[in-house]
């Protein structure tokens, strides 16, 4: 399949599988909308997997990133990590994954960041499943940082364009980039 097709599939399978329209939905922001995406009923998904590896490892090229490693905050990442890091192999170009924890381990090792030893990564791509004030993929960037990797950039699979963009750009001095936009399933 061309990438176009695997965008096509991908934002059919979220459409159908992730979105949900009218009612009232809270939101991680706290916010209330009539618009949901529930996107790890997609990115669990055996079909979307490959499609989302291809699409992320895509995107990552078109931006001239050269990551190390890509990873993000637990539980929206972890299946976008996975996909990637598998499809990266596949693709004979091998990009490891890591997971953010929302904080550090209060026992063993007390990391936050699990999957890569340190100093195995320098460069990283954070990645998220929806953003809407980039909460989240701002932990994400801030961990990483801490930790001492530099973060090339970050992209989310859907983007409900709610100031991610200018909160991770602006704020974060850290480029964004997406899969897809909130309007477009």
């Amino acid at each position: 399949m061309s990438l176009e097709q695997d965008r096509e599939r991908l934002g059919q399978l979220l459409s159908a599988r992730s979105v949900k329209r009218g009612g009232e939905f809270k939101l991680a922001s706290g916010r209330m909308s009539d618009v949901y995406c529930d996107a790890r009923v997609t990115t669990c998904h055996a079909e979307a997997m490959p499609l989302i590896g291809r699409l992320f490892l895509a995107r990552i090229a078109e931006r001239g990133w050269k990551p190390d490693a890509i990873g993000g905050l637990t539980m929206g990442a972890d299946p976008i990590v996975c996909a990637v890091a598998h499809q990266s192999a596949i693709a004979g170009a091998p990009v490891n994954g890591f997971l953010v924890r929302k904080e550090a381990k209060g026992h063993g090792t007390k990391r936050q960041i699990e999957g890569i030893l340190d100093g195995e990564a320098s460069g990283v791509v954070i990645v998220d499943d929806v953003c809407t004030t980039g909460d989240s993929t701002v932990k994400a960037i801030e961990a990483a940082r801490a930790a001492g990797l530099r973060v090339l950039g970050a992209i989310c699979l859907v983007d409900r364009e709610e100031g991610a963009r200018e909160t991770i750009e602006t704020g974060l001095g850290c480029p964004f980039d997406r899969i897809f936009r909130i309007a477009e399933l």
